[in-house]
């Protein structure tokens, strides 16, 4: 499913249509009774996590412009990237075009509790293949198993007075009084709490399940994962019991500075360049391993690591059993 980053690249998209009145509506959505947003008006968008949530207001109630669509599209044209710095520390400085949509993150997409009163909110919550589209419909790249080339159906369509439109892909939409975050839990806040993030990490779980634990790191996906891992050079089964504070710090500079470049690359139409992920070499010629891994009963996931970049960690006398 879409990642942090992925999620508020899809907000950009949306920043334009804030303050516009729906004209007409569509969708395949069966939870979700689309022609309830005829008419409404799109009042604001917030994103937390992997969550996106948009709130709408009858079209004849008070609008007051956000700074939401006037940062995020100026981000877009002058280099700004969110920086994920917070908490009880910072990683590295925020370039100084970044000040404004640092302030937007701050203001905005981190303060729930005084949007309750904009309307009712829209959760929206996006599968594997997940996406946002503006004013273009997504088509077939290839064709499915029967060998049809059938373009993807969207769950909701939203077309504005304006003329434009946004078209929403495999995603689950329920309606909420409000959004439901935790700021110091995301990875792409500037609330986002180092120590906490850290104590879990010292978990005795292995750490590639801790890391998609969205309790402590919302907005870090698999695609993270396994690139943070490699950047550290720690292998994914590794109990974070048996790791040393330093290497869980390092760990963690990884992940906010690794989500921090892609949404970068991302808001200025630049693509992802995984050293890892869905490969078979590492960077360095060594070839990779892959396994499924996630905690029992739970979501398990594929991961590619390097045995000789990212060997196992031996315990030491007392420690739980070594990593295979």
């Amino acid at each position: 499913m879409p990642e942090g980053p992925s999620v508020r690249k899809f907000q950009q998209l949306i920043s334009p249509f804030v303050g516009q009145v729906v004209a007409k509506v569509g969708g395949s959505s069966r939870k979700l009774n689309v022609n309830e947003l005829n008419a409404l008006r799109l009042q604001d968008s917030q994103v937390h996590g992997k969550n996106l949530y948009l709130a709408f207001v009858a079209a004849d109630g008070p609008f007051g412009p956000t700074a939401e669509g006037t940062v995020l599209q100026r981000g877009a044209a002058c280099g700004a990237h969110c920086p994920a710095q917070g908490g009880q520390g910072q990683v590295g400085a925020p370039h100084s075009q970044d000040k404004e949509l640092q302030e937007l993150q701050h203001s905005r997409a981190e303060a729930p509790d005084g949007a309750e009163g904009l309307g009712n909110w829209l959760h929206i919550h996006f599968g594997m293949f997940g996406s946002v589209r503006a004013n273009e419909f997504s088509r077939a790249n290839r064709a499915n198993k029967r060998g049809d080339w059938k373009d993807p159906v969207p769950r909701l369509v939203l077309h504005f007075q304006s003329g434009g439109f946004l078209v929403f892909y495999n995603c689950r939409m329920l309606w909420c009084s409000s959004p439901r975050a935790d700021p110091a839990s995301d990875i792409l806040s500037v609330q986002f709490h180092r120590g906490r993030a850290l104590h879990a990490l010292r978990a005795p779980n292995p750490i590639c399940y801790t890391l998609l634990d969205q309790r402590y790191f919302s907005g870090l996906g698999n695609i993270i994962k396994n690139e943070i891992l490699y950047l550290a050079r720690i292998h994914p089964l590794t109990p974070g019991s048996l790791l040393a504070l330093s290497d869980l710090e390092h760990l963690l500079d990884c992940a906010v500075q690794f989500s921090s470049e892609w949404l970068h690359n991302k808001l200025h139409g630049q693509g992802l360049h995984p050293r890892v992920y869905q490969k078979e070499q590492c960077p360095l010629g060594h070839p990779l391993m892959k396994g499924t891994f996630g905690p029992s009963g739970g979501l398990q996931r594929p991961t590619w690591w390097c045995p000789e970049c990212q060997p196992a960690v031996l315990p030491r006398d007392g420690d739980p059993s070594p990593v295979t």
